[in-house]
């Protein structure tokens, strides 16, 4: 399997699981799609914490997947389940916590910024970043708005979208788009646990009306980008020969 999932306290531990670097696969996608539908429809469930095994977070989406569409119609399918996928995340009214084990790149940085709150371990050699624009890519709808919701300044957009350079932890903390930093993979999981006890362990639970008050704005922002969007923009982007070159070449570099 890409994932693991465990529940400890009522509090659901997603962990990625896939490769070197952790790569959310379909199966990835399609698993924290039911886990978000459980968080919404079972009470006792307090929230969900990401995270991912040995030295990454996620590096992002599974290249291989990629790299092998069979046609438009498949590109198109993918993204669908991946847009609603992120959107779920970022709306789901338990707290999300991102416990950054390691390198966060990609996906990997989008899911943390979809999350109410970010723990990660300070390591110097953790990387963090956006590379797509090197690579040829853009971000969908859901990804941009999540992006700039996390990063919070159009400051921070230039300097991590638009320069799709890494960076490390400290600077993720020292640019407010990190919350909180550990010095062991022990403590980051008992902060990320307290946490979601923190947020959601209150009289009549109003972190979920308030988290809802205070996403819903970008939320409207994505289902209006999705009705609006060109969807063989990904269809030309995953079909263009150089492109694919390149993430051939990203993958068996990782390989």
């Amino acid at each position: 399997m890409s994932y693991e999932c465990i529940i400890e306290e009522n509090i659901v531990i997603f962990k990625f699981n896939y490769g070197k670097v952790n790569a959310i696969t379909t199966e990835t996608l399609e698993a924290l799609n039911g886990i978000l539908d459980r968080l919404n429809n079972e009470e006792e469930l307090k929230g969900l914490i990401l995270t991912g095994e040995g030295r990454y977070l996620s590096g992002g989406f599974d290249l291989a997947t990629f790299t092998s569409f069979k046609d438009g119609d498949e590109i198109i399918k993918w993204f669908e389940l991946e847009e609603d996928v992120m959107y779920k995340l970022f709306t789901c009214p338990k707290p999300v916590i991102a416990a950054v084990n390691g390198h966060a790149t990609a996906a990997g940085m989008i899911v943390s910024m979809a999350s109410d709150y970010v723990i990660a371990v300070n390591h110097p050699k953790i990387k963090l970043g956006m590379t797509e624009i090197k690579i040829g890519l853009a971000l969908t709808p859901a990804e941009m708005e999540i992006m700039r919701f996390g990063l919070d300044t159009n400051k921070n957009m230039k300097d991590v979208v638009f320069k799709g350079e890494l960076f490390g932890v400290q600077q993720a903390y020292d640019m407010g788009i990190f919350d909180e930093l550990v010095e062991t993979p022990e403590e980051l999981m008992e902060k990320a646990k307290a946490k979601v006890s923190a947020l959601i362990d209150t009289p009549g639970r109003p972190f979920i009306l308030l988290k809802e008050f205070q996403r819903k704005h970008v939320a409207e922002d994505i289902q209006k980008g999705l009705k609006e969007y060109n969807w063989d923009e990904l269809v030309k982007t995953f079909t263009d020969e150089s492109i694919i070159g390149t993430l051939k070449m990203v993958l068996a570099a990782i390989s």
